[in-house]
């Protein structure tokens, strides 16, 4: 995601939790961010620790929290409780084409079942209610030649 982010950011500061090529290894929720220091947090968790990652993704930035996650991620009373009831997402951008992931990472020959959706925290201004909208089918029209190719397992 870093390499697409840095053509409509200044700066993109990137980690993973294990070493693939491309960003130092990090553990986001241990590391010492300091408050409100980063404009936005745009993640794709690891699904287990998915609700951790939006708990501290909301208290470091200033402006947003984006992560990309399974469909499912907004099925389970606990996350209700715990991020829902509590802090809504103020958008919810369901892709009307499976997005083929495997171990995280998008790959052109893989398929899947799985839906996936964007689940974006606006600052401001606060909503009550999220905002349900589609990724409409892009694929065919945004990739480009290479773009799989640095990220191959």
């Amino acid at each position: 995601m870093s390499r697409p982010l840095s053509e409509y950011f200044q700066t993109v500061e990137s980690s993973d939790a294990y070493y693939y090529g491309f960003a130092p290894v990090r553990d986001f929720l241990r590391h010492p961010f300091k408050a409100r220091s980063h404009d936005w947090v745009i993640t794709n968790p690891p699904f287990r620790l998915a609700e951790a990652f939006v708990e501290r993704a909301l208290f470091v930035a200033r402006r947003g929290v984006a992560i990309l996650a399974r469909t499912v991620f907004l099925e389970s009373v606990g996350r209700y409780d715990a991020i829902f009831a509590v802090n809504p997402p103020t958008k919810f951008a369901q892709f009307s084409e499976r997005v083929p992931m495997i171990k995280g990472r998008v790959d052109s020959k893989a398929t899947t079942a799985t839906g996936y959706a964007w689940f974006v925290w606006e600052m401001e201004p606060k909503q009550d209610h999220p905002k349900l909208m589609w990724v409409p089918p892009c694929r065919r029209s945004l990739e480009r030649d290479g773009d799989y190719d640095s990220f191959r397992l």
